[in-house]
């Protein structure tokens, strides 16, 4: 039986880009965080797609590909727009269960709407009422299954503005003809865990046991894998934030020691903002900082190592505990502490911060020795900039930086409105 709807639009930044543009309309473009040729695509349409051209194309690769490539810069702004317009619009067929990144939706069908007709008739709808409301040029292809992983996997196997159903009596076998990385959460690092194991196509996995998905996972991952191939669906636990982090690519004129703190202390600041809106107390704060080899050993991949670690890149680390902590000040004080072991001898192009260890406020034991009033400073310069708008007040330290690493393109968390 089925049970989920998944929708997954279709290039979707470049499609807002081409609703907004219509002279972008049935061109090949590319959306990049900056006009240089160093630095990677995030998305592109798909005219630029029939190139070669996707996520993760170093752009003057891309050029190569494309003469007529046109760039993008994005503008985080109206994709944020675009999305909760869907959402909107799409409620009046049915509401939507998960948001599941800023391009994704799915839906839970309850009832009649299981019937495979029904259910076929109920994505039409949704794609009418996005074509209708939201814009011509915004597509989305669907799956439909009996649970919501394979459903995201159905989703993606006929694109552009596709509808792919799965029922249970045809699983796992018609899932043999994908690729391993066709499966969510199966990236490098774990088809390298994979091949360890012996695995090395679908029916390879499709061939182990429920024992041996979990001995492949190392834990009740596995398990739930194993099922949800088989188009069974498990008890979902709650999950809680773990961690609050952000990254900035560093622009070609920033790539030096005393821009990249500018930046990281910036993004130190947003996480902070976002911590005691969340709720909750950090004690560990860590850096990571992508180093760029000298000029004679640059290669490509080492500008698109950027978006996710890869062999051979090099990377400045550092962590420190603390007090648990709301405080902003006591934040930037950490970070100016680790700054000063970083290595004088390489060029940064990347920067990044995590706050970690989190408690909730409800857990949180205030210090005997802390002031309780200079945790009530940080809450009233949120407040007061919530109110008179983003920046109107705040901390010193970050006065000459409070226009650097604005917020980009949101993928699996949704910006609020005033993170821009």
């Amino acid at each position: 039986m089925l049970k989920w709807i998944y929708l997954d639009f279709n290039s979707y930044f470049a499609s807002v880009e081409q609703q907004l543009n219509p002279e972008l309309r049935g061109k090949p473009i590319a959306v990049v965080p900056m006009i240089a040729d160093n630095t990677s695509v995030i998305a592109a349409s798909y005219e630029a797609k029939a190139f070669g051209i996707k996520t993760g194309t170093l752009v003057s690769e891309a050029k190569k590909m494309c003469p007529g490539l046109i760039l993008v810069n994005s503008g985080h702004g109206p994709y944020i727009d675009f999305h909760h317009k869907i959402i909107e619009v799409v409620d009046e067929v049915m509401p939507v269960d998960r948001v599941c990144s800023i391009d994704e939706l799915a839906f839970e069908l309850k009832g009649s709407q299981k019937d495979r007709a029904n259910a076929i008739r109920l994505a039409q709808q949704l794609k009418d009422v996005i074509h209708q409301k939201v814009g011509e040029v915004i597509h989305c292809s669907i799956g439909i299954a009996p649970n919501r992983w394979i459903a995201k996997i159905a989703a993606d196997m006929q694109k552009p503005n596709g509808l792919t159903i799965i029922e249970k009596s045809e699983l796992p076998h018609r899932l043999k003809i994908l690729k391993l990385r066709d499966l969510p959460g199966i990236g490098f690092a774990m088809e390298e865990r994979l091949r360890k194991h012996m695995v090395f196509s679908m029916g390879d996995l499709l061939a182990l046991d429920e024992k041996e998905f979990r001995q492949v996972w190392g834990n009740i991952h596995g398990v739930n894998v194993y099922r949800w191939l088989r188009g069974e669906e498990t008890e979902e636990v709650a999950t809680r934030t773990r961690s609050i982090s952000h990254s900035h690519v560093l622009p070609p004129e920033d790539r030096n020691w005393k821009s990249a703190l500018d930046v990281i202390k910036k993004l130190t600041h947003k996480a902070a903002v976002r911590l005691r809106r969340e709720g909750y107390w950090t004690a560990r704060l860590s850096i990571d900082v992508s180093l760029l080899p000298p000029p004679g050993e640059r290669k490509a991949q080492d500008f698109r190592s950027v978006w996710g670690r890869s062999a051979g890149a090099r990377y400045f680390d550092q962590s420190v505990k603390l007090m648990e902590t709301q405080d902003t000040r006591e934040l930037i004080s950490a970070l100016n502490e680790l700054w000063k072991s970083h290595p004088e001898d390489a060029q940064p192009l990347k920067v990044g911060m995590v706050l970690s260890d989190l408690t909730e406020d409800a857990q949180h034991t205030p210090s005997l020795f802390e002031d309780p009033r200079r945790a009530l400073m940080p809450r009233l310069l949120d407040e007061i900039n919530q109110k008179f708008g983003k920046d109107k007040v705040y901390f010193g330290a970050i006065h000459d930086v409070r226009d650097s690493a604005r917020t980009l393109i949101a993928f699996t968390r949704i910006p609020k409105a005033d993170e821009f």
